[in-house]
């Protein structure tokens, strides 16, 4: 008998550890929602930094382009050279020969004007001219001159398209001959290719190469990335809390409503239930009634007491099955404005005999009358209910206090307190559970009735309890608009 009993107690653990766990929306909402939000945010955050560097480099790069070739050309312009049209016949020594009636002073003096200006562009770090074969005929690095430069790529396009090249680097590339810095760049460095023509526009005569390190335009677009990552970051996180927000009040709504779905089908299937078993018992309880009346009238022996006492229980269990019906029946009374103050009094009026019975003192002088949405009926229910809950749970001596107090401008509360025996915290935890009750000899619907009634009419009810100091429940109306 113990193997089995430890074989069912295994089983049932595997059972249980095996148990598929419910779908927990609001945690892997949180995951999922946190790691594609974070995702974009990051792609987002990239593609704009990139965007940012991309554009500023380019801009820059086009704006010392245009300032190089307008040097080029008021240079030109400012130079009285018989048969010179382009500054970039002037720039390859090596050309001085050809042109013998020119003053090679006169073209080295405008040569060393146009150099003069590129070595002083603002935060250049390095300056090459490459003439057509790709050598190097200046440089403000003494080193690359004379140099041939042949595994450039940006070059060779610069050359080939005849257009103007930039590229942005971080670290120095040191199988790239020419970038020999005399001042080694520290962060973002430019490099720049532009061409020189000839007086056509069609032959690119000489290429300047200009490295620069822009340290205004790099902490403009440090501050720029600094604030493109938070406004990522921030718009990420509040869209992120925004939809939590949202998801999480619709889980609430949802744990709610699967919660109240649950309830009903319990209700509806202990209605059913319990209309059939009511129905089977009502006719036997009537003939055991009759059957005893009957026999009370001509029995006036020992039998006497306990023909009253098959009475009294039957009386007893008829009111079970009336409650147990009345508790299990559907709710579809529409709200009507109801005087709380009316009702309370019938109910106080028709429990006088049980209060004076009992020697309850009751505290009740209301100040106001407020029209509440209910149905009379229920609310008659739920007061009687709670009120025979109070007395029977007090001592003779004992006081119950009915209070109104007023809410907001939309609500109004009754509070309910006994001086009692009160409830422990386990019992004050099921009070609303069907079927538990403290009393005995009571059924455990009378709460729970008083719960859904309330709920029916947008009422909230509660209630606070301490074992040997007493009970108070509170119910809290919609007023009357």
């Amino acid at each position: 008998m113990t193997t089995i009993a430890k074989v069912l107690a295994t089983e049932s653990e595997v059972r249980l550890k095996t148990r598929k766990q419910p779908f927990d929306l609001l945690r892997w909402f949180s995951l999922v929602s946190m790691a594609v939000i974070g995702t974009v945010a990051v792609a987002l955050g990239a593609v704009s930094t990139r965007f940012v560097i991309t554009e500023s480099v380019q801009r820059d790069a086009l704006l010392t382009s245009q300032f190089v070739q307008a040097i080029a050309s008021a240079e030109v312009r400012h130079v009285s050279i018989p048969n010179v049209r382009s500054m970039g016949e002037l720039l390859d020594p090596r050309k001085d020969k050809d042109f013998s009636d020119v003053d090679s002073l006169t073209r080295a003096s405008a040569r060393d004007e146009f150099l003069d200006h590129i070595e002083n562009l603002p935060d250049v770090i390095l300056a090459n001219i490459y003439a057509p074969d790709r050598m190097v005929i200046w440089s403000t690095n003494p080193a690359l001159m004379g140099a041939t430069i042949h595994d450039d790529e940006d070059l060779e396009r610069a050359f080939n398209a005849k257009t103007s090249v930039s590229s942005s680097y971080h670290d120095v590339d040191k199988a790239r001959k020419e970038q020999k810095f005399v001042v080694q760049p520290k962060y973002l460095f430019i490099e720049n290719y532009i061409p020189l023509f000839d007086a056509d526009g069609s032959t690119v005569i000489a290429m300047v190469e200009i490295y620069k390190e822009p340290q205004d335009l790099i902490s403009r677009m440090e501050r720029g990335l600094v604030l493109i990552w938070l406004a990522t970051a921030l718009s990420g996180g509040l869209i992120y809390l925004g939809l939590y927000w949202i998801v999480r009040r619709a889980a609430i709504q949802l744990a709610t409503q699967q919660k109240q779905l649950i309830t009903n089908e319990t209700f509806v299937a202990l209605g059913e239930m319990s209309s059939s078993v009511a129905h089977s018992l009502r006719n036997p309880l009537a003939t055991i009634r009759s059957s005893a009346e009957l026999a009370i009238e001509f029995d006036d022996g020992p039998a006497h007491e306990n023909i009253n006492d098959i009475i009294g229980q039957v009386d007893r269990m008829s009111n079970w099955v009336r409650e147990l019906l009345q508790s299990l029946r559907p709710l579809n009374d529409e709200a009507e404005p109801v005087n709380l103050v009316a009702a309370l009094h019938e109910s106080l009026l028709a429990y006088e005999h049980q209060i004076s019975k009992a020697r309850v003192n009751v505290v009740f002088t209301p100040d106001q009358t407020p029209m509440v949405l209910s149905q009379h009926v229920q609310l008659t229910q739920i007061l009687n209910s709670l009120l025979s809950n109070a007395v029977e749970a007090m001592d003779s001596g004992d006081t119950l206090t009915i209070r109104i107090e007023p809410r907001d401008a939309q609500r109004v509360s009754v509070t309910v307190s006994d001086t009692g025996k009160g409830m422990s915290e386990d019992q004050r935890a099921m009070a609303f559970r069907p079927f538990f009750t403290t009393k005995q000899g009571g059924l455990g619907v009378g709460l729970v009735l008083v719960k859904r009634i309330m709920e029916r009419f947008g009422g909230v009810v509660t209630l606070d309890s301490r074992e040997g100091e007493g009970t108070t429940v509170r119910l809290s109306f919609k007023l009357v608009p």
